[in-house]
């Protein structure tokens, strides 16, 4: 069974950055997932910046949970492997399912721009309280890579054989 539509559905998204050190004037990676989102169609209805802390991140991403206007939270930073990067430790608690595919696929598509460096990255992805959450490194080309090489498909009602949209919740 397939579960595409002949039609673009257009998703609630919101942007979280998770970072330490930038700004609303220097987030070059969470203004491109911002750009990216509206291009495609989809309407960015909420955008933050956390610092890179669990119960920050945690707090943040569990109020857009919440928020039932909400479908889908794209999450850019704090998928490293320093001791500073918690994105994953903060997010794995609230996901009703991980989408293990999402880490792994990443990884295979960032070997080919950055070899065995992809390694240590954390992206992950999961869904919770039916919305979607694309957690993915805080540079803005991985961020590129992430939206265009899997993202924008998986949001995109329309992409067979299976995207996110049948299990995202109505607004």
């Amino acid at each position: 069974m397939s579960h595409a539509s002949s039609e673009f559905i257009a998703a609630n998204v919101a942007i979280l950055t998770v970072s330490d050190s930038r700004g609303a004037a220097d987030d070059t990676s969470g203004q491109y997932l911002q750009e990216a989102a509206q291009e495609a169609g989809h309407q960015v209805v909420e955008r933050a910046i956390v610092k890179d802390n669990i119960y920050q991140i945690r707090a943040q991403v569990s109020a857009w949970i919440a928020d039932e206007r909400l479908q889908a939270v794209l999450i850019t930073g704090g998928t490293g492997f320093t001791a500073r990067d918690n994105t994953p430790e903060a997010l794995l608690p609230l996901f009703d399912r991980e989408v293990e595919g999402f880490g792994e696929l990443f990884r295979m598509v960032s070997y080919e721009e950055i070899g065995t460096a992809t390694i240590q990255s954390r992206a992950l992805a999961g869904l919770a309280n039916q919305t979607v959450i694309f957690a993915m490194p805080g540079s803005t080309r991985a961020c590129r890579t992430a939206w265009e090489r899997i993202i924008e498909e998986q949001l995109d009602a329309r992409h067979r054989p299976c995207n996110f949209q049948p299990h995202l919740k109505k607004p």
